[in-house]
């Protein structure tokens, strides 16, 4: 098996970590928002740095970019690097905070949540989700995106999270066409 491991670490692509210019730009509605999010999972697709998914965390009131993520899975070597969990954890980084819920802030990703981003969404505190794909978009270029309850949706919204879904869809089911065209990794446990 090998020594004890004592930590690990998850880097941005270095084309993304070099595109800082964004973070002081505004991105005023959820549609401005995703077409910045798409534009990241395309990048990502192709410089072949990951999967096609990306996400950013936003000041809902000012539109602020807090942080972004995209799919670093395969690069990284973690099943758990998904684009919701690096932006949301750069946001916590970010922010000084595990709790996100004080800072009124949005997470705009390129498609819907998996099973497991859907709980790390619950434990950061994010306020509202705006999502492109949808969960049956990203399951037909092969992606098993676990076994999620279908009203996700109603869910979060009983719990005073905002959720909205289809923004940029169009867009979003081209980055994954282009993807699987490219012959990208489908990278479920087991394969």
């Amino acid at each position: 098996m090998g020594a004890a491991i004592a930590s690990f670490e998850v880097r941005l692509p270095r084309w993304l970590a070099a595109g800082r210019r964004d973070a002081a730009r505004r991105f005023a509605t959820p549609d401005e928002r995703m077409a910045f999010v798409l534009t990241l999972a395309e990048r990502n697709v192709v410089e072949a740095t990951g999967g096609p998914f990306a996400a950013a965390v936003f000041d809902r009131a000012s539109g602020e970019l807090v942080s972004v993520g995209v799919n670093l899975v395969v690069a990284s070597g973690l099943s758990l690097a998904h684009a919701e969990v690096v932006a949301l954890s750069l946001a916590e980084r970010a922010l000084g905070t595990f709790d996100l819920s004080s800072a009124d802030v949005e997470l705009v990703t390129s498609a819907e949540p998996c099973w497991m981003c859907l709980g790390a969404l619950h434990w950061a505190g994010v306020r509202s989700i705006v999502c492109g794909a949808r969960d049956a978009d990203v399951r037909a270029i092969g992606f098993d995106e676990g076994h999620k309850p279908e009203d996700w949706a109603a869910e979060f919204a009983r719990r005073g999270v905002a959720v909205r879904r289809d923004v940029g869809r169009d867009e979003a089911l081209r980055v994954l066409a282009r993807y699987r065209a490219a012959g990208g990794p489908i990278y479920n446990a087991g394969r």
